[in-house]
């Protein structure tokens, strides 16, 4: 039998940076310095240089830096953020964190993000924000969602967890809103070796007042201006983002050039493919195929070694946790399909050619049979 084909191989990408990777990580070490320190300060400047943004602030995970970037907005409680259902459950644990509301709108059924042709049928007299998410490193359209706002008087906040470079219209993602959240868990596009975030902003005060919340809201030591929280950044994990980072628009180019080829081999299948709009430029974080059968595919994937995964099967609204938020099955149609049919499949830029062809030949297998 073939040799597996894991879904992600993070041992690839680390070997050729092991040595970089080594000598940064030794350096945090022989300086002490394990909490934000000097290396996640450069990582900091670095990162918001590469998004085109005046700010990043590092925090220990997406989850925390999507959190404070709903408290700038000193949300009160019941108030009400507009996101989306399909989606990991971060993005509305936040709104929730913050006391507010999670309002769902639904899908669109092409690129699995917020359809902004139902936004403004959900606004109401508490609502305060709209919080789309790039979901699997594909840009939301955005003009639509920032007219909105102006209209509305709201306050727009993006979920980059996995869009890291994603441009919209030419411009990197995370930089329309007032604030954004980019995650670097361990599989995303720019990974750590571990938890990370940042938040990104152009606004001087949101990010002073965020670098003090991250660290138990003190900026002088021993002496907290508000309730805070430990959501630094460790030292270790700005090292390895900062050696990352400068391999970050390669690594991107390999899996969008994955992503066209998958598309071509499979073009007469009957999965339906991702598709990317022309507003977008996609750094593909997932490539996630749709099909009826989708369950039987992955089963037969699995059998042939061919790695794959499901990514958000059961939509938020329909989650045990936001019961009382009082939806049901059938509220988001779109969402619901794309949670029953959805499969990702293996896109890494250490993928080879014949691996790639050789997962391509496994799913037209199942498709003869």
């Amino acid at each position: 039998m073939a040799e597996p084909i894991p879904y992600l191989d993070l041992k690839a990408q680390i070997k050729p940076l092991r040595t970089e990777i080594d000598a940064a990580i030794a350096r945090t070490i022989d300086n002490c310095t394990f909490c934000l320190g000097p290396d996640t300060a450069q990582f900091e400047k670095d990162f918001a240089a590469y998004c085109g943004a005046q700010h990043a602030v590092g925090f220990n995970s997406g989850t925390s830096a999507l959190h404070i970037a709903l408290m700038l907005l000193n949300l009160k409680p019941d108030d009400e953020v507009i996101t989306t259902p399909y989606t990991f459950a971060s993005t509305s644990w936040a709104i929730s964190y913050v006391g507010a509301r999670p309002v769902y709108v639904d899908i669109e059924d092409a690129t699995f993000n917020l359809d902004v042709n139902l936004i403004e049928k959900a606004i109401t007299p508490r609502t305060k924000a709209i919080m789309p998410v790039h979901l699997y490193g594909q840009p939301v359209d955005l003009d639509p969602i920032l007219e909105i706002c102006r209209k509305h008087h709201l306050s727009l906040v993006e979920d980059a967890a996995q869009s890291h470079g994603a441009r919209y219209k030419g411009r990197v993602v995370g930089t329309f809103g007032e604030a954004s959240g980019f995650s670097f868990y361990p599989g995303k596009n720019l990974g750590a070796f571990g938890e990370g975030g940042a938040l990104v902003t152009n606004n001087a005060d949101f990010a002073r007042r965020a670098k003090s919340l991250r660290e138990h809201g003190s900026t002088v030591r021993y002496y907290h201006d508000e309730v805070g929280f430990n959501y630094r950044m460790e030292g270790i994990q700005g090292a390895v983002l900062g050696v990352k980072l400068k391999h970050l628009e390669k690594w991107t180019r390999a899996r969008q050039r994955i992503a066209s080829q998958y598309r071509e081999l499979l073009a007469d299948t009957p999965l339906k493919l991702p598709a990317q709009a022309p507003y977008a430029e996609s750094v593909w974080c997932l490539y996630v195929a749709r099909h009826p059968r989708r369950d039987e595919l992955k089963a037969h994937l699995d059998a042939n070694q061919v790695g794959c995964a499901l990514h958000y099967p059961l939509p938020l609204h329909l989650q045990k946790c936001y019961t009382h938020l009082g939806y049901k099955p059938g509220d988001f149609p779109v969402a619901e399909k794309a949670g029953r049919e959805c499969l990702s499949l293996p896109i890494y830029p250490e993928l080879t050619d014949s691996q790639i062809q050789r997962v391509t030949e496994v799913i037209k297998d199942y498709f003869k049979t």
